[in-house]
């Protein structure tokens, strides 16, 4: 039984298809551009076990379209969709089958490649890689973050739960990260992200004119004083629907500036550190599924 099939089968679930009004006129499977999935245009056959979801962010100066970019680590790499929002490459790194996404940034663009994938395909881990910036007292522009779990600061993962679920990342997937970092020698953290829509007056930098308002002054405050490490816009799509759905799910961000200490914006600081550190990090999860023999968890007893 697939992992959709199994949430179909939820005991509840039954009842919300009898009372939805709507359910028989929108399609099975989303909606079909010449029959592939309409948002990504992916070929879901071509695609790999793990999705990495990347954001066309000027501040990480990527040399191209981080798709292309990262695509040009792996073998045998070769372009999977292409869309007016989206590009897929898929390839093998370490004998892990990897397929990176690019798009814009934001949880509802996230939720459109996530939804793609998540129905069309038998990918079973989402991992968000990108920048970030940091709200940690000891969190440094170059440092890198792998969230242990993430602050639903924005909107639309709202939308499919109340804001009391918490959004955490899969504990395999934080100890591959963080095995992968060491190994690389990355500085890195392991904490809780923010995940927010406003990434301007929403973290409390004037917007247009120096417009503010009083909630505005404080935010960064409120969660360094909690221990957050860092912030960015797409984590929470990630991470919450990769739980909901039966995935395993991260995210791996480098960290450009710190406007609580005063650390300021540098542009590619960290020279995408974080791409090293999933791409590994994929190839060490790959190995942990590799000797779970019957078991459905890892856990360091059994080793690699």
């Amino acid at each position: 039984m697939t992992k959709n099939e199994r949430i179909y089968q939820r005991y509840e679930m039954e009842a919300m298809r009898k009372i939805h009004p709507n359910l028989d006129h929108m399609p099975v499977g989303g909606l079909k551009i010449q029959q592939r999935p309409a948002f990504t245009q992916i070929d879901p056959d071509r695609a790999g076990d793990f999705i990495l979801l990347t954001v066309r962010d000027p501040l990480c100066v990527y040399e191209k379209d981080p798709a292309e970019q990262i695509a040009d680590r792996l073998e045998r790499a070769e372009c999977i969709g292409r869309s007016g929002m989206f590009l897929s490459y898929s390839g093998w790194y370490k004998g892990a089958h990897v397929t990176v996404v690019s798009g814009g940034s934001g949880s509802p663009e996230m939720e459109l490649a996530l939804f793609d994938y998540m129905e069309n395909t038998g990918a079973h881990t989402y991992l968000r890689v990108g920048g970030s910036g940091g709200i940690g007292t000891d969190v440094h522009p170059g440092d890198v973050v792998i969230s242990s779990g993430v602050v639903r600061a924005e909107g639309m993962t709202k939308a499919y739960i109340p804001a009391e679920f918490p959004a955490v990342s899969h504990y395999e997937v934080v100890n591959a990260m963080a095995m992968a970092a060491d190994r690389l020698g990355a500085s890195y953290h392991v904490g809780v992200t923010l995940s927010i829509d406003s990434d301007v007056i929403g973290c409390g930098r004037p917007a247009v004119g120096g417009y503010l308002q009083p909630w505005n002054l404080d935010v960064l405050g409120i969660y360094n004083r909690a221990g957050v490490l860092n912030g960015d816009r797409e984590s929470a799509a990630v991470v919450t629907l990769s739980a909901l759905f039966d995935r395993r799910g991260g995210s791996v961000c480098s960290v450009s500036d710190n406007a609580v200490t005063g650390e300021k914006f540098q542009e590619g600081v960290a020279k995408n550190i974080e791409i090293d550190i999933a791409l590994e990090g994929c190839a060490i999860l790959q190995q942990m599924d590799a000797v779970k023999g019957g078991s459905p968890y890892w856990h360091p007893g059994i080793g690699l």
